[in-house]
């Protein structure tokens, strides 16, 4: 009887190969965190460049149709070919299969012999977003001007005080000291502006002004005189 031969040996895994291991390991984590982070936008993939034929090795928000197994894309293959790639390659224009665009971001991974053995990648679908961007700029969009100025906050009787205020002080003067042809122009512009149309107005302009009600009538335009 011919004794059962025992199994050969299995050769150590190398300690680049188990690097290369541990690399992949966390990567898969920050693959599942991003993904939950960045759903459903953003596309996240992580590579094992070490088998280029076969290199994704995790993806979330699968948005490129690609699966576990598939083969580098050339941006891996740049990475594999040239030493002196780029470890960051952020923001760049893409496009997915479907011709959609997108922006993404390459991240090489390197063991400790500064060797790239896995990339994390990032694709954010642009295309939703360029369109709500577009509805945006058509939403704040306004037209041609108003006929006058208008403000939607509450209107008070403290604003004729305060609106002659700044009308005399750019005549470097104060309301009581305004020449007669000053405050006939203050008063025409309060017109204007709304500003008699508010409660008590009239009184306002008499009492800033050191004037009788009666006299601010003789100031006001035609139209207003009424």
């Amino acid at each position: 009887m011919i004794p059962d031969r025992e199994p050969a040996p299995r050769a150590p895994a190398s300690p680049s190969s188990d690097e290369t291991a541990l690399l992949l390991r966390e990567g898969r984590k920050i693959v599942e965190a991003l993904g939950q982070t960045l759903a459903p936008l953003v596309e996240v993939v992580l590579h094992d460049l070490t088998r280029p034929e076969h290199s994704v090795v995790a993806i979330a928000n699968n948005l490129s149709g690609r699966q576990v197994g598939d083969a580098a894309t050339e941006m891996g293959l740049a990475r594999l070919a040239d030493p002196g790639f780029p470890d960051v390659v952020a923001s760049y224009p893409n496009r997915f299969p479907d011709g959609r665009p997108a922006k993404s971001t390459s991240i090489g991974l390197k063991n400790h012999a500064g060797e790239c053995v896995a990339a994390l990648c990032l694709n954010m679908d642009v295309s939703l977003l360029g369109a709500v961007t577009a509805g945006l700029g058509q939403l704040i969009q306004t037209g041609v001007a108003a006929p006058v100025a208008e403000t939607l906050a509450q209107r008070s009787s403290g604003e004729v005080r305060a609106a002659l205020e700044r009308f005399a002080a750019a005549r470097n003067t104060t309301p009581i000291g305004m020449t007669l042809a000053q405050r006939r122009e203050a008063v025409r512009e309060l017109a204007a502006s709304g500003h008699l149309n508010l409660r008590h107005a009239l009184a306002d302009v008499a009492a800033t002004l050191g004037v009788a009600r009666s006299t601010v009538y003789t100031y006001l335009p035609a139209e207003h005189q009424s």
